[in-house]
């Protein structure tokens, strides 16, 4: 990794944001000797222990040094709750603080982004790049990788539990998959997580470290993107803050950005691409009006279904302090043991009603109990479920209150501000219940703590949902992609109205995927890798992903 050489010589190409997509676009264009690169991230290094630990996850969400920690804006449908919104401040990005569940959406998700007018990112023009990036340990055919950066490794499902879940939701009239990244999604089965002889797999991990000793890449840690530079409508450098010193670098190709869903169209914003009536009520001089920046947010909300456990086989046993120290030294000693697995083994996609062509609700399952919500830990034995929808109508924003970017932006994700996301989560909660109500879990389960046994009314799962529903931690769509006017990014991810700046991140998504966004950002990062070097991979053999003959007649 070669040192900043500051403003004078340009480089090649200045990626901002070192997250799921930014670390695998530095790291694959640097492949080429004569490319050179500057990754600015705004937070620190990877090196902290809980970072590579795949049970560490509690830790990092609770830690400040590598967190944005945002805060929405009060949600009305959600009794004006502010949702807390975590996003990685560190290499790596939310690669290196989120659960490590491996999903890489349903094919249909991507056969509707090129339908919509994202030429050229049908499932058979991605499933080459989703392989390209895997590992896979267990998996082997012609849906998956075995040679990429990122280690896969499927759950293990050993505690009684997660076996009993899987044979609960077979009992509820679910199919088995055995894969749902591959052709069957729709099913409960075991997942996969991206993890590596026992560490996190995170794009920094598999992409940037084995990167950083070339010669032609300069990594920024505790670099804040500032301002984006122009010249005549061209992008041509980056402002940035490091050290108390105000810093610009410039690109004599092109300049990526991909800070994520939120700070992506706040750096643009600030930067004068943006609504103009909007940018002209901060004082910005507007290089580009492109309207719908900031717009188009979505994420995924979950409420948690779970039930205390009659056994002591929970995973609450591992949290006495003189376990964990055992299981800490196992980790440390060979990588194995609980500390290096994240827990979320198995789970399931289902369709909420007859009518839904693929589906539209996710399950996590995990052998925990419930949170103490002060304590934020697990007080007894028990198992949950984190369910919710996959393709929710509301809309929200993501807004400038300063042109200062050491402020936090406005995020309004406008959750459950439709008649239809109310429906799908009232189902959420009815299906989960009744897988878990199954006889497989009949000698585990005691009684209901989430939603508890006296919410049963229309009227009092609503008011459940309105007091506990949650972000799954997926916000996405906030630059979208397309063919028309109103999108923010072209199909080659090129910002429209300026030259010389491209988007890679979760917020060109055009419609949010059905599962975990991690591995389809990462996905987006080896495919623009290749738009910026002129390259592409064949479109993938055509694949027909599994459809319910009788989904319009049968919810299952």
């Amino acid at each position: 990794m070669s040192e900043s050489r500051g403003g004078e010589t340009p480089y090649d190409h200045i990626v901002v944001g070192a997250g799921s997509a930014g670390a695998v676009i530095a790291a694959r264009l640097t492949q080429d000797p004569d490319v050179t690169v500057l990754l600015l991230e705004a937070g620190p290094a990877d090196r902290n222990l809980f970072i590579r630990m795949p049970a560490g996850i509690e830790t990092l969400l609770n830690n400040r040094w590598c967190n944005w920690n945002y805060m929405t804006e009060p949600q009305a449908a959600l009794d004006g709750r502010r949702l807390w919104t975590p996003r990685g401040k560190v290499l790596g990005g939310s690669s290196s603080i989120n659960g490590m569940v491996y999903i890489r959406g349903n094919a249909l998700d991507y056969d509707r982004w090129s339908q919509r007018g994202a030429v050229g990112w049908s499932y058979e023009d991605v499933l080459p790049y989703f392989r390209r990036l895997e590992n896979h340990a267990d998996r082997h055919d012609d849906y998956h990788g075995d040679s990429g950066p990122v280690r896969v490794v499927t759950g293990k499902c050993e505690n009684p539990l997660t076996q009993a879940f899987i044979e609960a939701g077979l009992q509820a009239g679910y199919p088995y998959t055995p894969d749902v990244n591959g052709h069957r999604q729709e099913g409960i089965g075991r997942y996969d997580m991206n993890v590596d002889r026992g560490r996190r797999a995170s794009s920094a991990f598999a992409y940037l470290r084995p990167a950083m000793a070339r010669r032609n890449l300069t990594v920024a840690t505790g670099a804040l993107a500032e301002r984006i530079v122009f010249e005549r409508g061209v992008a041509r450098g980056v402002a940035y803050l490091r050290n108390g010193r105000r810093e610009t670098a410039y690109a004599a190709r092109e300049i990526v950005l991909s800070a994520g869903a939120i700070n992506t169209p706040q750096l643009l914003l600030a930067s004068g691409v943006g609504p103009a009536d909007a940018l002209r009520r901060l004082g910005a001089a507007v290089v580009a009006d492109v309207p719908q920046v900031g717009s188009n947010l979505q994420d995924h909300v979950e409420v948690l279904v779970g039930y205390r456990c009659l056994k002591p086989i929970s995973l609450y046993r591992e949290t006495r302090p003189w376990r964990k120290a055992l299981i800490g030294a196992q980790w440390l000693a060979n990588r194995t043991g609980p500390a290096a697995t994240n827990h979320y083994e198995a789970g399931g996609f289902i369709r909420s009603m007859a009518g839904i062509e693929y589906p539209d609700i996710q399950l996590h399952f995990i052998p925990m109990g419930v949170n103490d919500p002060v304590r934020r830990t697990a007080v007894e034995h028990g198992f949950k479920v984190h369910v919710g929808t996959m393709r929710s109508e509301s809309r929200g924003t993501v807004t400038l209150r300063s042109l200062d970017l050491r402020e936090p932006p406005a995020i309004d994700p406008n959750y459950m501000s439709t008649e239809d996301d109310w429906r799908g989560m009232r189902a959420s909660i009815r299906l989960a219940r009744e897988i878990l109500t199954q006889p497989a879990l009949k000698d585990f389960r005691g009684a209901e703590v989430l939603p508890g046994p006296g919410v049963e009314t229309q009227a009092e799962i609503d008011g459940f949902i309105r007091a506990r529903a949650n972000t799954a931690y997926h916000p996405s769509g906030t630059c979208r992609m397309g063919s028309d006017d109103g999108s923010v990014v072209d199909p080659q991810c090129r910002v429209r109205g300026v030259g010389g700046l491209r988007v890679a991140d979760a917020s060109i998504m055009p419609g949010i995927v059905t599962g975990n966004l991690n591995v389809p950002t990462m996905m987006i990062g080896e495919k623009v890798s290749d738009l910026i070097a002129g390259k592409s991979l064949p479109p993938a053999a055509p694949a027909m992903p599994f459809i319910a003959a009788d989904w319009r007649q049968a919810q299952r």
